[in-house]
């Protein structure tokens, strides 16, 4: 694939996912401020979010994202035999194992759970709060099996390459706990919340039944241990077990330690990732998913200039994009959640609890987009261990970080030890890149991060003038206006410093040839 094809073939369908991610968001902010009407910030929003912690972990170490990496290939080698009976019994087999498995150790883990939340999760809670999450955990763990069945389900139809009701799914969760909120809560309490997470997993997995019917889904009460499918899976899903496993692993480490704090954080934390997590999603995810196939395929073909030139525009491009977002979360967040969250039990303390968080988190939005393409171009040469041996380092630096941070800055410190960790992380990852490729194109990143962060500097200054100008015009407008000058400032600031990268997207829907000349042919190393 030429370098034109290849910018547009990213550039198109990562419009196309980061709308499917768009759409979650905007079905996860409703989920939000249905709760902040419903709840104040503290004990009890503390205990919903901690009691999740342990099932996430579950579910991301068999059925999550690494099962999808390692199932996927195997389930579409039998469709390319046109073997599709023979690909519907492996998904069988595979459903019945994860089912097994998150059953077994749901029921572990319920009945082990006043000794997890004691002990792992949340030892600052005092008993009452530990048993209010030990309830809820029991609840969300049912969910933890849905979700199992529903993870196979998405990738079978990735299989058959069928993408829009799999990114339907994740629209629909939070719909099932915005439910819970209105419905539940008034009489369950933070229960009906739990019970609502039960709900959005049942519609996470029916909202794909039309397309499993329409391409012909089949289910066998088999497990098959010696199907060399399911062997090839086993063994494909290891290291990518461990590296999710590692990154859920800190978050429990940094709910245990933000459980030792005032209450609230534990919330304030939750919240204020979540915040992040929009641009991080619609940018890095986006671009990492859809680029990850065309990586895999010149990693395939030993064509190295093409992962280094790949990789190069690709993170130029989220980090053009990154750069300006997360100015507009430090300087424009703690109005914006202002305006979203304020009502209820949502009172200004707690809006600013979310607002240090996200600041510090926001800091780190660069670090986390760039992995998101850094570690795929590991995985796209079939390699899980380097980047699993980077994360456990960083998973150690960022607990480590937020022991000593959290005494000066609360839980906002454990936010920024996050932002250094993963930022850490990444430098780690290019270097060692760099080496096995014999460069990454380093002297166009440097130039593209010193373009971005000036024009980001200037971007600054007129969001804080234009606030400070409009803060008797409503909150809304100033938002607005603040906003829309800042990103024109930005544009202007990165045309006139020739800093194509902010222009990936629509230069790559449009080219005809290299979308940069010059970087495409190699000119500028």
């Amino acid at each position: 694939m030429s370098a034109s094809a290849t910018a547009r073939h990213i550039g198109r369908n990562t419009l196309l996912v980061a709308f499917a991610f768009g759409l979650a968001a905007a079905a996860g902010l409703l989920r939000n401020m249905v709760i902040a009407r419903q709840f104040p910030l503290g004990a009890e929003l503390d205990a919903y979010y901690a009691a999740f912690r342990l099932p996430d972990l579950l579910f991301t170490v068999v059925a999550g994202g690494a099962l999808a990496t390692a199932f996927i290939p195997v389930f579409a080698d039998y469709l390319a035999r046109d073997d599709r009976l023979g690909a519907w019994r492996l998904a069988a087999a595979i459903t019945n194992w994860v089912v097994l498995i998150v059953a077994i150790g749901a029921v572990v883990a319920g009945l082990a759970a006043p000794w997890l939340v004691r002990v792992l999760i949340a030892p600052g809670f005092p008993p009452p709060q530990q048993a209010t999450t030990v309830t809820l955990m029991r609840l969300v763990l049912v969910s933890t099996v849905l979700f199992g069945i529903s993870s196979v389900q998405s990738s079978a139809l990735h299989g058959f390459k069928h993408f829009l009701l799999p990114a339907l799914a994740p629209v629909v969760y939070p719909l099932g706990i915005t439910a819970g909120a209105l419905w539940l809560t008034p009489r369950w309490g933070v229960v009906g919340l739990a019970v609502g997470a039960i709900l959005g997993a049942a519609l996470h997995l029916a909202v794909k039944i039309p397309a499993l019917v329409y391409f012909g889904f089949r289910w066998w009460p088999v497990l098959d241990p010696h199907h060399p499918g399911v062997r090839r899976v086993a063994v494909l899903i290891g290291p990518r077990i461990l590296d999710l496993g590692v990154f859920h692993l800190t978050l429990i480490a940094m709910t245990n330690l933000a459980s030792r704090l005032d209450p609230g954080s534990v919330t304030g934390l939750e919240w204020g990732w979540d915040a992040m997590q929009l641009p991080e999603t619609l940018i890095g995810t986006a671009f990492g998913i859809v680029a990850f196939p065309t990586l895999a395929g010149l990693a395939a073909a030993g064509d190295v200039a093409g992962l280094r030139r790949t990789l190069a525009e690709t993170l130029a491009a989220v980090m053009a994009l990154a750069a300006p977002a997360a100015l507009l979360l430090i300087l424009l967040g703690r109005p914006l959640l202002t305006l979203l969250y304020q009502r209820g039990g949502f009172d200004a303390a707690a809006i600013e609890t979310i607002a240090i968080a996200l600041r510090f988190f926001a800091l780190g939005l660069l670090g986390h987009v760039c992995l998101e393409l850094a570690a795929r171009a590991f995985f796209a040469q079939q390699d899980t261990v380097t980047p699993l041996l980077v994360a456990v380092a960083a998973a150690a630096a960022n607990i480590a970080l937020g022991l000593v941070l959290m005494r000066w800055l609360a839980h906002g410190g454990l936010a920024l030890a996050n932002a250094l960790a993963v930022s850490a992380e990444v430098m780690v990852l290019l270097v060692l890149l760099r080496r096995r490729w014999g460069g990454v194109e380093g002297r166009r990143l440097v130039y593209t991060l010193v373009r971005v962060m000036l024009a980001t500097a200037l971007m600054a200054v007129a969001v804080t003038v234009t606030l400070s100008l409009t803060a008797q015009g409503g909150r809304l407008f100033a938002l607005a206006l603040s906003t829309t000058v800042g990103l024109l400032v930005y544009g202007l600031t990165c045309v006139l410093l020739r800093e194509e990268a902010l222009f990936y997207l629509p230069a790559a829907l449009l080219a005809r040839g290299p979308v940069f000349r010059g970087r495409a042919e190699g000119i500028e190393p």
